[in-house]
Parts: structure tokens; C-alpha cells; sequence
């Protein structure tokens, strides 16, 4: 009965750590979004790791992150960044490596989902990948497939 409790009590403490870092780790992701809405340079790009890659909306949009500081920067200046709002995000994985998928919302482009990649680096969780992709209906999939291709031609 001792073992068994031992090993319930380890279970709960493994959950309730494990709660700990998803908490954590979804502060991270909140406040890049809270800084890219803000246009907080620093503190956005400070969530990332060193060697990150973004992935945009854009075929052309893969991104290092200091590709993707240079892109953003006139963005962030004139104070306006971008705005997505979160509508639910997924977590999966473990350990010091996690990967995530969310639903967002952006007044231009609707719905759109981000899926990213996290990293414990020297005690702090950093953004090591993240895409952005539009979430096109499928009703109006095929009419969106033909106007990429005829923009691809030009």
C-alpha cells in the first residue's frame, strides 16, 4: 500500500509540474502575440531562440530570425506590429522540447493557424520554429488553389 501511495504522490507531483510548464510556456506564446500587437521589438524577438525560423503567410516566407527581424523592423517601428487574437491552442510533447498549434483570428486574414515549436534553453523556454498558415475553407479551397497558381505565373 506504502508503494502504491509513493507512486500516486510522484504521479501528481510529475502532472502538476508538467501544469507548471504549460503555463509557462503558454505565457510565452500570449506575450508574443500581446508584443507583436504592441510592436515590442525587443521583448518579441527575445521569445525566439537564436537559431528560430518563421515560417509567414507567403510561399517566399521562411525565415531565420534575423531574416525575419529585418522584415519586421519597419513593421514594428511605425508602432502597429500585427494583431492575431487567440481562439484555442493544443499542446503536445514533453520534457525540454514541446510543439503547439493554434487557432487565431486577424482582421485581414480571418482565421489562421499557427503551429511552433518550443525549446527549454538555459532554464527558459524559447520559440525555436513557428508557421503561420491561413486556414482556407473548403468550399473555397479549390478558387484559392487557382488564384495562387495564376499569381505564381506572374
Amino acid at each position: 500500500m506504502k508503494n502504491i501511495l509513493i507512486a500516486l504522490l510522484t504521479f501528481l507531483a510529475a502532472l502538476a509540474k508538467a501544469d507548471d510548464q504549460r503555463g509557462v510556456i503558454d505565457a510565452l506564446i500570449d506575450g508574443l502575440h500581446q508584443d507583436a500587437h504592441e510592436a515590442n521589438f525587443q521583448t518579441y524577438f527575445d521569445r525566439y531562440s537564436i537559431d528560430a525560423i518563421f515560417l509567414g503567410t507567403d510561399k517566399t516566407e521562411r525565415w531565420t530570425i534575423e531574416e525575419f527581424k529585418a522584415y519586421a523592423k519597419p513593421a514594428f517601428a511605425d508602432g502597429h506590429g500585427w494583431t492575431y487574437t487567440v481562439v484555442e491552442r493544443n499542446w503536445e510533447g514533453s520534457g525540454k522540447t514541446r510543439w503547439f498549434d493554434e487557432i487565431l483570428f486577424n482582421e485581414k486574414l480571418g482565421h489562421c493557424r499557427g503551429t511552433g515549436v518550443v525549446e527549454l534553453v538555459e532554464g527558459d523556454w524559447k520559440i525555436a520554429h513557428y508557421a503561420l498558415t491561413m486556414l482556407v475553407p473548403n468550399e473555397i479551397a479549390a478558387d484559392v488553389g487557382s488564384q495562387t497558381q495564376k499569381a505564381d505565373k506572374l
